[in-house]
């Protein structure tokens, strides 16, 4: 994966930490960031390079490790977060449906809501049997839902699209079967 070209970048947050620099302070501050965004780390020479001297405003922003190199801990947090907000997201393009991460959007206000698009496992019969045995029906009543299942328009009664098989029978068979008084397995 290349590097990701953004981060959260929060303004409240950066004009009220910056309120007591100059306007060349906050210059600097602000490239050494982007600097780290793009590097993951800082060498003592990028940050001398870009402040052309050691200020204290800027140097106490950033946390010196034990081996020498520079991060600004906010910075590393945002950059950790958005890393794995895309590789939730990655994965969910990949027929992972759960794999979700909302901790971007507790963040943000979405205007619009896009419809997520889920590619449908389709199940064996073993997987369909072994469903239907724990919710106490019968095999024979597993059989006829998975050739349902097969030729089954893929909504619930409400209209909405049905994510996976599972939604599928609790949305639709069980209730069609239910009308029915399906088989029950006798304990």
């Amino acid at each position: 994966m290349s590097k990701d070209p953004a981060v959260l970048f929060y303004t409240s947050d950066f004009i009220s930490g910056t309120l007591t620099m100059s306007d060349a302070q906050r210059g600097k501050y602000i490239l050494l960031l982007c600097l780290q965004h793009q590097q993951g780390l800082l060498t003592e020479d990028d940050m001398i390079n870009i402040c052309k001297t050691y200020d204290e405003k800027i140097f106490k922003k950033f946390i010196k490790k034990d081996d020498g190199f520079y991060y600004n801990e906010r910075m590393k947090i945002e950059t950790d977060r958005r890393k794995k907000y895309s590789e939730s997201r990655s994965k969910n393009r990949k027929n992972i449906c759960q794999s979700y991460d909302k901790h971007m959007e507790t963040e943000t206000i979405t205007i619009t809501k896009n419809k997520r698009r889920c590619i449908f496992k389709k199940p064996t019969i073993e997987e369909v049997k072994q469903y239907f045995y724990e919710n106490n029906y019968s095999e024979q009543v597993a059989i006829k839902a998975f050739n349902y299942y097969e030729t089954a328009d893929w909504h619930d009664s409400k209209g909405a699209k049905v994510k996976n098989w599972k939604q599928k029978m609790q949305a639709v068979w069980f209730k069609e079967e239910n009308k029915k008084k399906p088989e029950f397995i006798m304990p």
